[in-house]
């Protein structure tokens, strides 16, 4: 997907940044279970767990790490900012990693940055629950973070998404023209693998003169028993099933269409 090489005056200054986020539905019968899912939920993507998804996604991008920045907090959520190069970086020795009594995480590069941030949390007066996640990739030079998407896409396997891309800034070939982006793209999905498009609707809402790229996706199949916890269909009535199977495709075509519905 990347343009024939222009040489380029000086550093690429472009900065390409891709916000992935991400939810996961899920339904309990009780108190006693939405508390059980929101713990395992928490443990499930910890400080520890989102640490190593981002320093996957750093390798597979091309960068170096320089620092690292955790964080889980109370009562849930978890946070991680990694701070990384697209060069040379420090010998791992000298990476920085804060670990402090309630961790987040926070990543740096020294030309860019990698943020995760986790945020469980469910309906007041009823059985959904709702775990959304929050990755931000912001990279300078002649790395994009599109090429970890697939992977990113994997490693939550989740119910909803919405990406969203942003190319900014400019860089200058030798002659000095301007350069506002440098490889082809004319929407997300031009990154997403065959397998990942055959699972999900996908739309797409792109302003190209501002290199502004927007894709929302809803997981095609509905199997109710993947979004229940610590029960099955087999334990409830058919007017239960009705009941729940509304509530949760409720929940997830409001969060697909980001707004409320009757």
């Amino acid at each position: 997907m990347k343009s024939e090489k222009v040489e380029l005056h000086g550093f690429n200054n472009l900065t390409k940044s891709l916000c992935f986020n991400m939810y996961d539905i899920c339904y309990t019968q009780s108190v006693e279970d939405r508390k059980a899912y929101i713990e395992y939920i928490d443990e499930q993507y910890n400080a520890e767990k989102l640490t190593e998804i981002l320093r996957n996604v750093t390798d597979i991008i091309g960068a170096k790490i320089l620092n690292i920045a955790v964080q889980d907090y109370e009562p849930q959520g978890s946070s991680v900012t990694i701070l990384i190069c697209e060069e040379s970086a420090p010998p791992q020795s000298e990476v920085h990693q804060l670990d402090v009594d309630n961790p987040s995480v926070v990543a740096h590069l020294d030309k860019s940055h990698i943020t995760v941030h986790t945020y469980p949390e469910y309906h007041p007066h009823g059985g959904v629950c709702t775990f959304r996640a929050d990755i931000d990739v912001s990279t300078c030079g002649e790395i994009s973070p599109l090429m970890a998407l697939n992977y990113l896409i994997d490693s939550f396997e989740a119910d909803m998404m919405t990406l969203d891309y942003r190319v900014r800034g400019f860089t200058r070939d030798i002659t000095g023209r301007k350069i506002f982006i440098d490889h082809d793209l004319n929407s997300i999905q031009n990154y997403i693998s065959q397998e990942l498009l055959d699972k999900y609707y996908m739309i797409d809402v792109n302003v190209f003169q501002e290199n502004i790229f927007h894709t929302k996706c809803k997981l095609k199949n509905f199997n109710l028993d993947n979004y229940f916890f610590n029960f099955s269909v087999d334990d409830i009535s058919k007017d239960e099933i009705n009941t729940i199977t509304e509530k949760v495709r409720k929940e997830m075509d409001e969060v697909f269409y980001g707004r409320n519905l009757p």
